[in-house]
């Protein structure tokens, strides 16, 4: 896989899909007086959680989403270094840092039960350990670990668009909520982080900082 000039189909495919997941959150937690009613069953989850954490996880989560694709377009890298960086500052201060956190603080109330409880849980220690690790590597001038890292953490911000992708399924499957969202607690970001592990070992044989390219090109 080469390094092309113009964005792939995929990848605006995901950006969009990216896009529209974080301005629906925004709109729909953000600017609108009331939340629509959901399922009862997540209603009772939400009941749970505490206000302004369950506010902050979306919103900054949401951030994450809407940042994230631009910061893999080789072009904004090579031309406009300074943004890329406070891109790279904001996503992982306000989207990762603040979105894992709370993300962490809500995970043992989440629908689902205790194996809903544990994936979620899981997914919020790896996005903020991928994060970490990303922003040490390229404090350390390590600057192919730090894109290997930010591939990882990004595939991590998309379990809320695979999540979006997989509700549907499960209502349409006529699945028993719970243990279908149980799963999908789970399948919203293994084959994700699974799907970037496997992009850095295929481009291993060349240097990493022109193969990570691919994935906007």
């Amino acid at each position: 896989m080469t390094n092309r000039p113009n964005p792939s189909i995929a990848w605006w495919t995901l950006t969009l899909l990216c896009l529209g997941v974080g301005a629906y959150a925004w709109v729909l937690y953000g600017l609108l007086p009331e939340v629509p009613a959901t399922a009862p069953e997540f209603q009772a989850s939400f009941a749970r959680h505490h206000p302004a954490v369950f506010h902050v996880h979306v919103m900054a989560a949401a951030l994450a989403l809407l940042i994230g694709p631009w910061q893999f377009l080789p072009a904004l890298r090579a031309r406009h270094p300074r943004l890329h960086r406070w891109l790279g500052r904001i996503y992982l201060g306000g989207g990762v840092l603040a979105g894992g956190v709370s993300g962490l603080l809500l995970a043992p109330n989440t629908f689902g039960g205790p194996v809903a409880n544990l994936g979620f849980g899981v997914l919020a220690l790896l996005w903020l350990f991928s994060g970490w690790r990303a922003y040490r590597a390229i404090r350390q001038g390590r600057v192919d670990e730090h894109r290997r890292w930010m591939l990882r953490n990004f595939a991590l911000a998309c379990a809320a668009v695979t999540l979006r992708l997989y509700l549907p399924l499960s209502f349409v499957s006529g699945l028993p909520l719970a243990p279908a969202y149980a799963a999908i607690a789970w399948l919203c970001w293994v084959p994700n982080l699974l799907w970037a592990e496997w992009h850095i070992r295929r481009s291993a044989p060349a240097p990493v900082a022109a193969r990570l390219g691919a994935f906007a090109g």
